[in-house]
């Protein structure tokens, strides 16, 4: 199935995604860099993907940048999120929440989860990438602040570093783990190389957080909301497999209940 012609942007998520499943199928293993190595070895393994449908037409962020990668001749980034399993439900970003566009870039995420073993090559158990609008549409954009005045002599320094924590789409998903899937907005054009295998809708809340204060005291964070003018808007996607192996239907999850495990398991 492929989707209609659009206003979305063009895009190289498709020729990424695919070049990922044949590295996978073809038993091209990621060489972590030493037996400490907990998140390069998924970079330098999505670097050489990078250059085998891109060339010279990326480039590499750094350890602190947003996103990850960038590309040079379409306007598009990719955030890596690698995972052992059987590992987390949840991901943590610091600083930076998923965003559809940074800096006049579509945003994509990879996630990636690979087995725990103490071996330096080991192989991706499951892949998934998906436009950042799947897991948030917008938010504006919140500043890490601080200020002066706190403890006895008044001269400790507060700083307020956002973190912030969210569902992975493996698990707000059903059908999604043990296999490769691209999830896109449904009006995002692709080819033949691939087929739908899950229509998905997310809706959007009735409320939005728009502050919070937090007292010493007490040690009690108090959210603030407000209405959202965008409430129970509908945001439309499609998950997709290559043709030759489609696999198991994509369906949506309860959206929330990934979150609400691991607060209770103490993993947010």
């Amino acid at each position: 199935m492929t989707a209609p012609a659009n206003s979305f942007p063009a895009s190289r998520s498709t020729d990424l995604f695919l070049a990922c499943v044949e590295a996978m199928n073809g038993r091209k293993l990621m060489q972590k860099r030493s037996a400490s190595d907990k998140e390069f070895f998924f970079q330098d393994w999505m670097r050489q993907r990078l250059e085998e449908v891109a060339v010279d037409r990326w480039s590499d962020v750094g350890r602190n940048g947003y996103p990850d990668f960038v590309l040079s001749d379409v306007a598009e980034g990719y955030e890596l999120k690698g995972l052992a399993l059987p590992g987390r439900k949840t991901i943590d970003s610091n600083s930076r929440f998923p965003q559809p566009v940074h800096r006049g870039r579509q945003i994509y995420y990879v996630f990636g989860r690979y087995p725990q073993t103490p071996d330096l090559s080991l192989g991706l158990a499951d892949l998934l990438i998906c436009h950042a609008s799947f897991i948030n549409t917008h938010g504006g954009d919140p500043k890490n602040k601080s200020f002066l005045g706190y403890g006895s002599y008044g001269d400790l320094l507060v700083r307020d570093r956002k973190m912030y924590v969210f569902p992975l789409p493996f698990y707000t998903t059903s059908g999604t783990a043990g296999h490769q899937t691209l999830i896109l907005p449904a009006d995002a054009q692709v080819d033949d190389r691939l087929i739908c295998v899950g229509e998905l809708v997310r809706r959007e809340v009735g409320q939005l957080l728009v502050g919070y204060t937090f007292d010493f005291r007490t040690n009690t964070l108090t959210p603030e909301f407000a209405p959202n003018p965008d409430a129970r808007q509908e945001h439309h996607f499609r998950a997709y497999r290559p043709a030759e192996q489609p696999g198991a239907l994509v369906t949506l999850a309860d959206p929330g209940a990934a979150l609400q495990e691991a607060l209770e398991e103490g993993d947010a």
